[in-house]
């Protein structure tokens, strides 16, 4: 029977009308396991794709046109590759057949693009596969367990859809560009069965916006991300392999195939109306996508990239051909795949003077495959470093700033960039983004200074790209008296650990014209200069005063905050008592070589907070001196020529002395804690106004008006200190969700806006109602009010506004 024609329909996305091309009448059905044959004997069969047999079975499950994939695959005397693509990359073939998979078959992958995000959900380990020493065309992906999994999935569709979403342009025209994919395995530390799917690489946003066609135009991100996540993988975390339905891929497949199942004949019953609607739209659009999916990868000869690490290196090839040199990713996305794939080229060169196995480990900890905690098994030495984030960042950029390595990692950096020249400040600014790995979800609100920072050199001094060797302690500040006495390793050790604890922290930021007129207490600095001067300054043999300044930073530093003295947004809401009482303050202070402890103190013996004017100020003290003179005191006069008493009630800073009513302490009647007489008690006088409105009320069923109105002023006040707290939840959340996507969206933000708006007219219009000084008859009106329901005026006091609006 010949199929019948694609047709057209018009349709509402929203508000927006849309006209909806090229619907194929029904949807493909699920490949047959005579078909899925098929593929796997092709497969097995192509000596240049090395694919385990379950890895082929998966991706027959997964496309519509079996019979055109074997066909593909098939090997001749002429072609023993097949029809497959072939694309040439640094050091590897890849082979790639085209073709059209479920929507339901595809799991969004790992984009470098995330390398540089604040993520609240790590991303998998990866781990290449081979097979007889060949690579194979499958990566590892290694989950903690089912439920990372779900919330990795949930976390890259709903912050990819945040960002951006084609939703409207696939509703009308399908996605129409391949996405490029390739198979993988799921695994997990757990211990439960992995399975394998296919994953897209290059196309997230496409793969997103198909699930918020399908979710519809009134479903927002998150709605649309928990969709994807239970059509791929289930409402619920797979049950036990005990519980009966053989292991846990066949369940989730299983599973997927009643799903596409049950879209195939609610389509069919859409299409079968007069008139088909929006329904039938998202689903012809979006059950079926285009996908380039790689099969092979063949490592050219001569090259020495291990064979677990060729596949990948490839796919993440093709991928910076079209995201670093023609559709770019941001700057720092770009830095982290430039970084990474550089040290994996001088890996796979294998011309560099350090050992192979050497530089994976500092692949490994680049990239957050070695995490800080297992740094002080994989550093060499006598000592081991502690394992924490810190002393990662200054093995990290000892071992990438080597005078054996730095030369060749440049060179290869050039050529994935295009350039011509890379000098120290182009180095260091591919390096921020690998730095603050460990902590960039805590300290995001500086995310954006600290890169700047690193673009302005960071701390590569002259010496740190010398030789010297990290000199681990658990004690910073026990370096200052080697490096004092000229010892290179304690001074690099502390130039780059304080160097990058004041980047992180905001105390050192790239020097800008307006940073020279700004107060202390807002960034301001003394002079302009480089950073990576700064710290060299910093970190000279004979300035104690610096040395101190980077040690006792290295010393304080937090990965899991910033401290109280960055120049940041400051929260003033209640969310600031909301924290951990116990929890020692975070706070940098100004360093004094001449104190007992080198904390510099003011004339009532309190530790004075660090800023950047103090850094930079320490890290030259004498041109400091020069930028900003002292000025001479003022002449003392006499008491009697001004007035005043001899004691005197001034103080330094020209304010007058300490006025008790004036210390802002906030505990007066309006201090919103609701304890006052306007909490809504509303009870304590049910009196005869209460006894006449019940008698009012006889008969009709129903409490009166005025014991109603108490219950919903009740209930108005706990909404409203409900929202209050939610709020502020929301704030203590933010710094976990991070940056890949906001923590309200904006449209959310919108339409509570429009609420509270209309909400505080609303009782506006009622205070106005009551204020004596609007209108006499209203005053009447709301005396009358006050007596019937045995409240007062002051019932509303919790409520009322500072002023009108």
């Amino acid at each position: 029977m010949p199929r019948n024609a694609p047709r057209s329909l018009n349709v509402r996305w929203g508000s927006d009308p849309v006209l909806v091309s090229n619907i194929d009448p029904e949807l493909p059905a699920t490949a047959s396991d005579a078909d899925i044959a098929k593929v796997v004997a092709a497969g097995r069969a192509n000596p240049v794709t090395v694919l385990p047999e379950p890895v082929w079975a998966a991706l027959a499950a997964a496309t519509t046109g079996p019979d055109a994939l074997a066909v593909q695959l098939r090997s001749t005397a002429e072609e023993p590759g097949g029809l497959l693509m072939e694309e040439n990359v640094e050091g590897a073939t890849l082979h790639s057949a085209v073709t059209r998979v479920h929507l339901s078959e595809l799991l969004p992958g790992i984009q470098p693009r995330t390398g540089m995000e604040v993520m609240e959900i790590p991303d998998p380990q990866v781990q290449g596969l081979t097979e007889d020493d060949r690579p194979c065309a499958v990566i590892r992906y290694r989950y903690r367990d089912v439920e990372h999994l779900r919330h990795h999935v949930w976390q890259t569709v709903h912050g990819t859809l945040s960002l951006n979403s084609y939703a409207s342009s696939i509703l009308a025209r399908k996605v129409t560009r391949n996405l490029i994919t390739h198979p993988v395995e799921i695994a997990f530390e757990d211990g439960t069965e992995p399975f394998h799917m296919l994953v897209v690489r290059d196309g997230i946003t496409r793969l997103a916006s198909a699930w918020a066609v399908l979710a519809g135009p009134d479903a927002d991100a998150a709605e649309a991300a928990t969709l994807a996540v239970d059509s791929l993988l289930g409402k619920s975390a797979a049950p036990p392999a005990g519980s009966g339905g053989g292991p846990l891929g066949r369940r989730l497949a299983a599973g997927r195939g009643r799903w596409r199942r049950a879209l195939r004949d609610e389509f069919a019953q859409e299409m079968a109306l007069p008139e088909p609607g929006l329904r039938a739209a998202q689903i012809a659009q979006t059950a079926v996508l285009p996908a380039q999916i790689a099969v092979g990868a063949e490592g050219h000869p001569g090259h020495l990239l291990a064979a677990e690490d060729i596949f990948d290196d490839a796919i993440r090839s093709v991928l910076a051909s079209v995201h670093v040199e023609f559709k770019q990713w941001d700057a720092a996305a770009q830095n982290v795949e430039v970084a990474t794939r550089a040290l994996k080229r001088v890996i796979q060169l294998g011309d560099s003077l350090v050992p192979k196995d050497d530089l994976q480990i500092v692949h490994g900890l680049a990239v957050g495959r070695i995490t800080a905690e297992e740094l002080p098994t994989v550093a060499p030495g006598e000592t081991a470093p502690p394992g924490t984030a810190l002393w990662r960042s200054v093995y990290l950029v000892y071992w990438l700033t080597r005078p054996e390595l730095l030369d060749r990692l440049k060179d290869q950096a050039k050529a994935i960039k295009g350039g011509k020249r890379m000098g120290l400040k182009g180095f260091a600014e591919l390096l921020g983004p690998l730095i603050d790995l460990p902590w960039r979800a805590y300290k995001k609100q500086a995310t954006t200074q600290a890169r700047n920072a690193w673009n302005n050199g960071g701390v590569l001094t002259e010496d740190v790209l010398q030789e010297w060797a990290p000199r681990p302690t658990d004690d910073f500040t026990a370096l200052v008296a080697p490096a004092l006495a000229g010892d290179t390793d304690a001074r690099c050790t502390l130039a780059v650990a304080g160097g990058v604890a004041l980047i992180a922290d905001k105390l050192l930021t790239r020097n800008v014209g307006s940073a020279l007129m700004a107060a202390k207490e807002k960034g301001g600095v003394p002079f302009r200069a480089d950073v990576n001067q700064v710290i060299e300054d910093l970190s000279r043999p004979d300035n104690e005063l610096g040395l101190w300044t980077l040690a006792q930073a290295a010393e304080r530093f937090r990965g899991d905050e910033l401290p109280e003295n960055a120049v940041t947004m400051r929260h003033l809401t209640r969310r600031d008592s909301a924290q951990d009482p116990a929890r020692t303050p975070y706070i940098h202070f100004r360093a004094d070589p001449d104190a007992d402890d080198k904390i510099a103190r003011d004339a009532d013996g309190v530790p004075e907070k660090l800023y950047q004017w103090d850094v930079v100020w320490a890290s030259n003290p004498e041109r400091a001196r020069k930028a900003h003179p002292v000025k001479p005191a003022p002449p003392l006069f006499p008491a009697s020529s001004t007035g005043t008493d001899p004691s005197g009630t001034a103080t330094a800073d020209g304010s007058s002395g300490g006025d008790p009513a004036g210390d802002g302490s906030g505990t007066g009647p309006g201090d919103g804690s609701g304890t006052g007489p306007g909490d809504g008690s509303g009870d304590g006088s049910a009196g005869e106004g209460n006894a006449a409105g019940a008698r009012a009320g006889a008969g009709t069923g129903r409490a009166p008006a005025s014991l109603q109105a108490v219950e919903q002023r009740r209930i108005l006040r706990d909404s409203v200190e409900a929202a209050r707290d939610a709020l502020d939840r929301l704030h203590l959340l933010e710094p976990e969700v991070g940056r890949h996507t906001p923590i309200v969206p904006a449209a959310h933000l919108d339409e509570l806006h429009k609420l509270l708006i209309g909400l505080q007219t609303d009782v506006e219009n009622l205070r106005r109602r009551l204020d004596p000084d609007d209108d006499q008859g209203a005053e009447a009106e709301a005396d009358e009010e006050a007596v019937q329901d045995g409240t007062h005026d002051d019932a509303h006091d919790g409520l009322r506004p500072a002023g009108r609006h």
